[in-house]
C-alpha cells in the first residue's frame, strides 16, 4: 500500500502488524535513514543486536533471492521479533521482494528497505505500493516549517524550548537532510548544558559553521563565481551520498533571498540594511559575503538563475539524465553568471 503523508508519522510510531515489509525511498537520504531507524526501533530497541537484526545490501538479493525469506523466517536465539534491514535497494532486487511478498514466511519479522529517489515507474516502488503485506513511504525534502516542528520535538525531548527566531534559524540552515538536522539538534542540546531556553545566539554559535556551510557551500561558491570551491564541494557532497535535489532546493532558497535583497535595494535600502532585515537572520559570519552578492547580482540575473534552478529540479524528476550531472551543470552555469564583472 501507498501511505499518504498525513498517515506516515502514525505508521512509523505504530506500524500495521499486517505489513511485513516497508520501502522507504526519496531524495532526502537522511530522512530515509531517520525513518528507517524509527521504524526499526518498534521491533528492537538496539539496532545493533546481532541476534535480532540482520543487515545487507539490496544488490546481494539479485544473486541470492532466497536470502530475504531465510532471514525473515529465522528465529532469534535470544527471543523476540527480528528486524531485517536492506540498504541501497534498487529495481534489480524486485524479483526477490516479489517472491517474498507472494509467499510470506511464518513469524512476525519486519523487513525495512532503504532506497534512493525511485521514479513513479520503478518496479520496486510499484510492487510495494500494490502489495497488501507491504507499504511504501516517500521521503521528500522537508519544508522549513515541517523541519522546524521536528527540531522543536527533539529539543523538547531534552527539556529545551527554543525562541521563534532561533527555531527559524535552525530550520532554515538544516533543511535538506533529516539526519544532519537531527545530529545538529542533538549537539545543540548538549551545548546548552543546564540552560532550558535556546536563543538565536545559541543556535548560531552551535550550528552555524558545520551545518549552514556544509550543504550550502557549493551554492555560495556558485553565487560568487568560485569554480574551484564549487567543484570541490560538489564532489565531496556527492561522494558522501548527498542527493542533488536538496542542493538545488538550497540554491533556490539562496537566490530567492537574493531576489528579496535586490528588491529592497531598489527601494532605497543599503545592501547592509537589507541583509540585516532578513528573517530568519543570516549567520553573522556570512553577512559580509551576502552583502557582496547583493551588490553584484542584478534582478534580471537573479531571476534567470531561479528559472534555471527550477528547470533543473524538474529535469531531475522527468528525464533519464543523471541527477548529479544536472545539478552540477546548472550550478556551474550560475557560477559563470557570478564570475562576470
Amino acid at each position: 500500500m501507498k501511505l499518504q503523508p498525513k498517515a506516515i508519522d502514525g505508521f512509523l510510531r505504530s506500524p500495521d502488524p499486517k505489513v511485513r515489509a516497508v520501502l522507504l525511498y526519496g531524495p532526502d537520504s537522511g530522512l530515509v535513514r531517520d525513518r528507517a531507524q524509527t521504524l526499526g526501533k518498534t521491533v528492537v530497541t538496539d539496532l545493533s543486536d546481532p541476534f535480532r537484526v540482520a543487515e545487507f545490501l539490496g544488490r546481494s538479493l539479485a544473486d541470492d533471492p532466497a536470502r530475504l525469506a531465510d532471514e525473515a523466517a529465522a528465529i532469534s536465539f535470544t527471543g523476540g521479533r527480528r528486524l531485517i534491514r536492506v540498504r541501497d535497494a534498487e529495481d534489480n532486487s524486485t524479483a526477490a521482494f516479489t517472491a517474498f511478498l507472494e509467499n510470506l514466511p511464518p513469524g512476525d519479522s519486519l523487513v525495512v528497505v532503504e532506497s534512493g529517489d525511485l521514479s513513479a515507474r520503478s518496479k520496486l516502488r510499484l510492487l510495494f505500493e500494490g502489495a497488501d503485506g507491504a507499504a511504501a513511504i516517500p521521503c521528500y525534502v522537508e519544508e522549513e516549517a515541517s523541519l522546524g516542528r521536528v527540531i522543536a520535538d527533539i529539543l523538547h525531548g531534552h527539556g529545551l524550548t527554543a525562541d521563534p527566531d532561533a527555531l527559524s534559524f535552525l530550520a532554515a540552515n538544516l533543511v535538506g537532510d533529516r539526519m544532519v538536522a537531527r545530529g545538529e539538534a542533538e549537539k545543540l542540546a548538549l551545548y546548552m548544558g543546564d540552560a532550558k531556553r535556546v536563543r538565536l545566539e545559541d543556535a548560531q554559535a552551535c550550528i552555524g559553521d558545520s551545518a549552514a556551510l556544509s550543504m550550502d557551500e557549493p551554492v555560495w561558491a556558485a553565487a560568487e563565481g568560485d569554480f574551484a570551491t564549487l567543484d570541490r564541494s560538489l564532489a565531496r557532497l556527492f561522494a558522501e551520498g548527498t542527493s542533488p535535489v536538496p542542493i538545488l532546493r538550497g540554491a533556490q532558497r539562496h537566490f530567492q533571498r537574493l531576489q528579496l535583497l535586490c528588491a529592497q535595494i531598489a527601494a532605497g535600502k543599503s545592501p547592509e540594511a537589507a541583509v540585516e532585515s532578513l528573517r530568519p537572520p543570516v549567520f553573522f559570519k556570512l553577512k559580509t559575503r551576502l552583502v557582496r552578492q547583493a551588490r553584484h547580482w542584478s534582478p534580471g540575473h537573479v531571476r534567470q538563475a531561479l528559472e534555471r534552478l527550477v528547470d533543473a529540479e524538474a529535469d531531475c524528476k522527468r528525464t533519464n539524465m543523471p541527477d548529479e550531472t544536472l545539478c552540477a551543470r546548472v550550478l556551474f552555469q550560475l557560477a559563470s553568471l557570478g564570475a562576470r564583472r
